[in-house]
C-alpha cells in the first residue's frame, strides 16, 4: 500500500537507488547480514525521513531483515518523487510526494502510523510528536525509536524532561560516526552544493555568514572557506565563538554580520536567527538560506511584512523587493537548502552510509534490549562496528594496542 505522486517514475527511481547502493558499502554489508539472520521478522518499522534514494536504501536494508517497512518524508519539499515511486515498486509502503501541503504532510505521517509500527525511525521528531498527540492508542505497541537529528534530539530530551515521552529513544544523532561526519562533512558539502547549483553563484570572494558553529556550522564554514569565501560566524556560545575565531573565521553579532553579508546560511536549530530589523541592514543582493531542520531560523513573515513585492525569479529562489529598492533573495522557502532547493540532493551517499548503518543497527539494538523510557546515545559498540566497516570498505588498515600497551594504560601506578 502506497500513496506517491507518479508510479511511472519508478524505473528512474530504482536506477538512482541502485546508484547509491554502490556507494554505501557499510549498509550493504549490514543488509547482507540482516538477510541471513532476519532479526526483524514479524516486526513493523515506520519511518519519517527525507524520502530520497539513500533513505530508501535504509528501508530496503530493514526489509531485508524481515521487517514490514512504511515510510514518509520529514519535509514537504525534500521528497524525490522518482525515489518514492521506486521504493513503492520495491515493496516498501511509501506515503508522500514533493510539495505536500501541511495537511497532506501530517496525513502521510498518520498513514504510516496506521501500519501500527513496533519501531519508529524519525528525523526531526515529527512522527514521534504526532504519535503522542494524535495516535496515543498506539503508544503501548512501540518498543522504541531512533532519532536522526540534533533538532529532534533536543525536542525529545525536552519532552522526556517534562515526563511526556512514553517510550525509549536512541539518539542516533549523538553517535560519533553520525555527527562527526554527517553533520560536518555531509551538511557542509551538500549545503554549498545546493546553494551553488540553485543560484549559479560564485562563492570565492564572497562574505558568507554562518549562523551557528555546532558541527553542522563547522562543516558549512570550512567548506565555504575552502571555496575561497570570507567566512563570518555568529554564535551565542562563547566557547564555540572562540573556536570559530581560532579556526580563522571572523566572529560578530548577527546584526553586524548581515550588514556585509553576500550569503547567509543559518544552521542553529533555533528560531528567529534572522528577524525583524535585521532585514533593514542587509545590502542589495543578499541571499538567505537555511540548513537547520525547520524553516523557522529565517523569519519569513517579518521579511514579507517589509517587502513591497515578492517574486520567484528562479526555481527555489524568491526575490523580496524592499521599499528602498534593495533586493533580498530567499532560497528554498527558508527550508533546509541541501534537500529542499531544486538542486538539493542531500548528503553524499558515502556519508549517509555511516549514518544509516547506525540507524539500522540501533533499530536492532532496540529490538534485542529492554530499554528504559528516555533518550540515550547510540551504544559505543555500534559506533565502533560502523567505523571499522567503513575503514575496511575504504581499504584502510589501522594499528591495535599490544597487550603491554593495554596493561600500561590501565595501570595507574606505572611511571613514564
Amino acid at each position: 500500500m502506497s500513496n506517491v505522486k507518479d508510479m511511472s517514475l519508478a524505473k528512474e527511481g530504482i536506477r538512482k537507488i541502485e546508484w547509491v547502493q554502490k556507494h554505501m558499502p557499510v549498509l550493504e554489508h549490514i543488509k547482507a547480514q540482516f538477510e541471513e539472520e532476519k532479526p526483524f521478522e514479524g516486526i513493523t518499522i515506520g519511518s519519517c525521513l527525507h524520502l530520497e534514494p539513500k533513505t530508501v536504501n535504509l528501508g530496503l536494508t530493514l526489509q531485508a531483515g524481515g521487517a514490514e517497512v512504511a515510510m514518509t518524508g520529514c519535509n514537504p519539499l525534500s521528497t524525490h518523487d522518482d525515489a518514492a515511486a521506486g521504493a513503492a515498486e520495491l515493496g516498501l509502503h511509501i506515503y508522500g510526494w514533493r510539495e505536500q501541503t501541511d495537511e497532506e504532510y501530517y496525513q502521510a505521517i498518520d498513514d504510516v502510523l496506521s501500519h501500527k509500527p513496533d519501531i519508529i525511525i524519525d528525523d526531526g521528531a515529527d512522527m514521534i510528536m504526532y504519535l503522542h498527540q494524535k495516535r496515543p492508542e498506539l503508544l503501548d505497541k512501540i518498543m522504541g525509536a531512533c532519532e536522526e537529528t540534533t533538532t529532534g534530539v533536543h525536542r525529545l530530551v525536552g519532552m522526556n524532561d517534562d515526563g511526556a515521552l512514553k517510550f525509549p529513544v536512541v539518539a542516533v544523532n549523538d553517535a560519533y560516526t553520525k555527527y562527526l561526519f554527517d553533520n560536518r562533512y555531509g551538511t557542509g558539502q551538500s549545503s554549498l552544493d545546493a546553494i551553488m547549483g540553485t543560484t549559479n553563484m560564485l562563492i570565492a570572494g564572497k562574505n558568507v555568514v554562518v549562523c551557528g558553529y555546532g558541527w553542522c556550522g563547522r562543516g558549512v564554514a570550512s567548506r565555504a572557506a575552502g571555496l575561497g569565501a570570507n567566512v563570518i560566524v555568529t554564535e551565542v556560545d562563547p566557547i564555540r565563538a572562540l573556536e570559530a575565531r581560532m579556526d580563522g573565521h571572523r566572529v560578530m553579532p548577527v546584526r553586524e554580520a548581515v550588514k556585509i553579508a553576500d550569503l547567509v546560511v543559518t544552521v542553529t536549530g533555533n528560531i528567529d536567527i534572522i528577524k525583524g530589523d535585521d532585514f533593514k541592514y542587509m545590502k542589495d543582493g543578499c541571499m538567505l538560506s537555511n540548513s537547520g531542520h525547520f524553516n523557522v531560523e529565517i523569519n519569513r513573515p517579518d521579511l514579507e511584512a517589509q517587502a513591497v513585492s515578492v517574486e520567484e525569479v528562479r526555481e527555489s529562489i524568491e526575490m523580496f523587493t524592499m521599499a528602498d529598492g534593495r533586493k533580498i533573495y530567499l532560497l528554498a522557502d527558508g527550508r533546509l537548502v541541501n534537500l529542499a532547493a531544486a538542486r538539493g540532493q542531500g548528503h553524499p551517499a558515502e556519508i549517509m552510509d555511516m549514518s544509516f548503518a547506525v540507524q539500522a543497527l540501533s533499530a536492532k539494538y532496540i529490538l534485542e534490549n529492554d530499554l528504559k523510557v528516555g533518550v540515550e546515545k547510540a551504544p559505543d559498540m555500534i559506533d565502533d562496528a560502523v567505523a571499522r566497516l567503513k575503514l575496511k570498505a575504504m581499504g584502510i588498515e589501522i594499528d591495535s594496542l599490544s597487550d603491554r600497551q593495554t596493561e600500561y594504560l590501565g595501570n595507574w601506578q606505572e611511571g613514564t
